[in-house]
């Protein structure tokens, strides 16, 4: 696990720190995020239970959005909601979250199953079919006790960023304790003020190709949005402009990726599933490393101007704590990829991508019991191996505390 711990803040003890939790998209891949808050909740417990929920910003990112807004609707549980999510995700199964188009060609070979698919994706603009993720998100997340939490202040914001293919404008949807419009906008990035919805979560994780895109209402006007992955330079910017001092992030992807089995030395031609695997990798590209770079210059920036300078200007301080997956989760999703339905395995037999590097595309799809509890095991021990990072970002010491 990759950790980056900025700490250059300003001291003002008298103020309260606000904590802000932001969840990277990645599928299937984004249990292993389960895990570390799991692993995280269980560290904060042994400090005089029972412990208040740790965050009081929300941000996600295509799956990682649906993480962040189920632990907001349980916010008012405490440290609990950390415990939900992993049940939450112990429970899930492919068919929870997407089926195949059924097409009569579907039980004849793998190749016919690959070419219906094809041709139901030509029709649906989708390879999949995402209903049951409506049921599931519907059963799972109680958005009325969003804005609960948020009435009481135990939350301050939610944030769920899609992207639109209308406009190719990446929005940040935003549902905050005060209510006020969102003041900002960027070149090619909005922010709106709306209650967060499970068709803003479908839009969010709308994988482009495997997934329907989902329409939204934004500037009194209906565009089609995909998954909020796709053109994301700046993940850490909604937590921020929220008003986050201290901000944990969690990602999924694996910046340096090599194929499986062959030491990446396989000159061969890239099968469909393996350059689907390089596409989804692209999609879901981490740029979190980037984004706290970023941070760390303006900190270090902030750190060496005389103090009233430093009030005179609209930044500020933020301390991040940034966590990857300390293990290859392509190589994890190989280990368990047989255990998919036997249509969607004759899919990716077909892409090519049940093996080498092609596994990767199976990594994002795979929402089978065998790979979600190797991802959050995965979770809990790289917690457990950075339990000092974690417990210290958690409690800082008084020299540590921003503004």
């Amino acid at each position: 696990m990759h950790i980056d711990s900025l700490t250059a803040q300003l001291q003002v003890p008298q103020h309260r720190p606000v904590n802000g939790l932001v969840l990277m998209g990645g599928g299937a891949r984004t249990a292993y995020q389960a895990g570390v808050l799991q692993a995280i909740g269980q560290l904060l417990a042994q400090n005089n239970p029972p412990q208040p929920f740790p965050f009081q910003v929300l941000a996600g990112t295509s799956a990682g959005a649906l993480n962040a807004t189920f632990l907001a609707s349980k916010a008012m549980d405490g440290l609990r909601g950390l415990d939900d999510l992993a049940r939450f995700w112990s429970a899930i199964r492919t068919e929870s979250v997407y089926q195949l188009p059924q097409t009569p060609l579907a039980k004849i070979s793998r190749w016919a199953t690959a070419l219906g698919l094809v041709l139901s994706a030509r029709q649906h603009a989708a390879a999949m079919d995402s209903l049951a993720l409506v049921n599931t998100l519907h059963k799972a997340i109680a958005l009325d006790r969003i804005d609960t939490a948020l009435r009481n202040g135990v939350l301050q914001a939610l944030a769920v960023t899609a992207s639109s293919y209308s406009s190719g404008v990446h929005w940040t949807f935003c549902q905050t304790r005060d209510g006020q419009p969102i003041p900002w906008s960027r070149p090619g990035r909005r922010a709106e003020q709306q209650p967060i919805t499970i068709e803003h979560l479908m839009a969010s994780s709308a994988i482009p190709f495997i997934f329907p895109s989902t329409p939204l209402w934004v500037d009194g006007g209906m565009e089609f949005f995909g998954d909020g992955s796709m053109r994301q330079i700046s993940p850490l910017s909604s937590a921020v402009h929220l008003g986050a001092d201290r901000i944990l992030a969690i990602g999924v992807g694996q910046p340096q990726r090599v194929g499986l089995g062959d030491s990446g030395k396989n000159t061969g031609r890239p099968s469909l599933g393996t350059i689907a695997g390089h596409a989804m990798a692209s999609v879901f590209h981490d740029t979190l490393e980037a984004d706290v770079e970023q941070i760390a210059r303006v900190n270090l920036s902030l750190n060496v101007l005389p103090d009233n300078v430093r009030a005179a200007l609209p930044f500020r301080s933020v301390e991040v704590l940034a966590l990857h997956p300390s293990a290859s989760l392509d190589a994890l999703a190989q280990d368990h990829v047989m255990s998919l339905p036997k249509a969607i395995v004759r899919v990716l037999e077909g892409l090519g991508a049940l093996q080498g590097s092609g596994a990767a595309l199976a990594s994002y799809l795979l929402f089978e019991p065998g790979f979600i509890q190797a991802l959050m095991a995965l979770g809990h021990a790289d917690v457990q191996a950075k339990s000092h990072e974690i417990m210290s970002f958690f409690s800082p010491t008084p020299s540590k505390t921003v503004r």
